[in-house]
């Protein structure tokens, strides 16, 4: 039963930020003081074809699979090159990212009849997926500098051969 909500979750996970692009940031939230520029690479991707939605959070609030209350979110059509997605002018302060692989193209996450996802996902920190969803807690990284990288591994519960997911690679330029 455990596994049936682990996998119904990871399925919800990501589902809507293919149909929200550059979500408006919250009028709550004007940009002031320093920023910076966060760049998310994508690896692990079984197949470079489909689309690719990105959504950076804020807060735990709709963490991961509620991208309308993300600051940012966008999508991209991938084109055979590791995938990277660029938000800038981004305050100092916490942050959590979630990517959905669409791989065929369709606007949502596709399932199993039982609800295990088809298509690939995954968060900041590539946290170990267990029971339900990765937390904000486990996926935050926090904003100093004035260059954030990140890359994010995709998770695939239906895996080809020869594919991991790979760790997290933050880095912080002055």
């Amino acid at each position: 039963m455990a596994m049936n909500k682990i996998l119904l979750t990871a399925a919800l996970l990501l589902s809507s930020p293919l149909v929200m692009a550059d979500a408006p940031q919250p009028d709550s939230r004007a940009v002031t003081g320093e920023t910076c520029r966060i760049t998310v690479r994508v690896a692990e991707l079984h197949q470079p074809e489909g689309l690719l939605g990105v959504a950076l959070y804020t807060t735990k609030k709709g963490f991961p699979d509620k991208p309308e209350r993300a600051w940012q979110s966008t999508v991209k059509k991938l084109d055979g090159k590791q995938p990277v997605f660029v938000f800038d002018n981004i305050p100092y302060g916490t942050y959590a990212v979630s990517v959905l692989h669409d791989k065929n193209s369709n606007g949502k996450m596709d399932k199993t009849f039982i609800g295990i996802p088809k298509e690939g996902f995954g968060v900041s920190n590539n946290p170990k997926i267990k029971y339900g969803p990765p937390s904000f807690s486990e996926a935050e990284f926090s904003v100093k500098g004035k260059k954030v990288e990140l890359i994010v591994a995709m998770n695939y519960f239906n895996k080809d051969k020869g594919t991991e997911n790979s760790s997290i690679e933050q880095k912080e330029l002055q």
